[in-house]
């Protein structure tokens, strides 16, 4: 009992998992991990940086897409530390606040990608519907705005979740089902009544992922409604040639996070490989493929990837 301290029996750390079953093989897991952090960091970085420096690519969506890649940025450096601790030096060990500062940065960060998701959802939105007032309607303080807006929602939302996980005293375990913190997987080993930090995790799935989600779908009701009109059938392939890799991107994002919601409460699984398997995928492939997708499907920004490796390689 030595782990507890108090009345509250707060545990002084808690002990990460790896992936069930799979304890022999963590060392060789490490590495394709290793190059999924490496990719998405390196990734969003450099399409940051591209963003920044070229001053044809200063418009509203590339904005928004550089803010994307700061807020993946951010999901990798997150789950990082405690990730590599796990797969390659089998150090298991958070501390209890450590944990609670980890869990808060995870699901802002998520937050924040949703909010930033539907932002650039309105900006297909504005630039199909109506083209001539697009840069009046999405100007840089404007964009702005909604970046503080998505930053501010995430931090607001997300800060009462260790205040209410501190209130409860954990005395079932200290072991978690992942390699990182994740509010669902903590609030499970405490002994007290859960209740309301259950019912503040389902409205917050609701007001964030399921508003953002609802109003995401709805634009694009709208773009489709737009392009129908439009006469030519380049005219149309061109306008919906625009939004693919944001389709794809909200996909990469939203899929796996209905999925793990769905796991996470009506799910009944002797083993956690499920829920694992589910938060991994949410959590390391988004940051990985968003920067690839954009890389690959936007033509300006493939466009200065090549003009520059072409200069290096020259």
């Amino acid at each position: 009992m030595s782990m507890f301290n108090g009345s509250r029996y707060q545990p002084q750390f808690f002990l990460l998992s790896g992936i069930p079953g799979m304890e022999d093989a963590h060392i060789w897991i490490s590495i394709p991990l290793s190059i999924m952090y490496i990719t998405a960091i390196l990734g969003n970085s450099i399409i940051i940086h591209i963003i920044r420096k070229n001053s044809s690519l200063h418009e509203p969506q590339y904005i928004f897409l550089s803010m994307l890649a700061a807020t993946d940025t951010g999901m990798s450096a997150s789950t990082l530390p405690t990730v590599l601790n796990v797969f390659l030096f089998n150090h298991r060990k958070i501390e209890f606040h450590g944990c609670l500062a980890q869990m808060f940065f995870i699901h802002t960060f998520s937050s924040m990608e949703s909010a930033i998701l539907l932002a650039m959802a309105f900006d297909r939105f504005v630039a199909i519907r109506n083209p001539l007032r697009y840069t009046v309607v999405l100007t840089h303080s404007r964009i702005t705005q909604l970046g503080l807006v998505a930053v501010t929602r995430g931090v607001a939302l997300m800060a009462p979740l260790p205040i209410l996980l501190k209130r409860l005293p954990f005395c079932k375990s200290i072991i978690l089902s992942h390699s990182f913190c994740f509010h669902p997987d903590v609030m499970k080993l405490a002994c007290g009544s859960i209740r309301v930090n259950v019912i503040y995790g389902l409205a917050l799935v609701l007001c964030s992922f399921g508003v953002d989600s609802v109003f995401i779908v709805l634009s694009y009701a709208l773009i489709l409604t737009t392009v129908i009109g439009i006469a030519s059938r380049e005219g149309r392939l061109k306008a919906l040639n625009t939004c693919v890799s944001h389709i794809l991107t909200v996909l990469i994002f939203y899929v796996p996070l209905i999925a793990l919601a769905l796991i996470h409460r009506i799910g009944k699984y002797h083993s956690p490989l499920p829920h694992v398997t589910m938060s991994n995928i949410f959590l390391f492939l988004t940051p990985v493929l968003n920067p690839l997708v954009y890389s690959v499907k936007t033509k300006q920004i493939r466009n200065v990837l090549c003009r520059r490796f072409a200069l290096k390689v020259g």
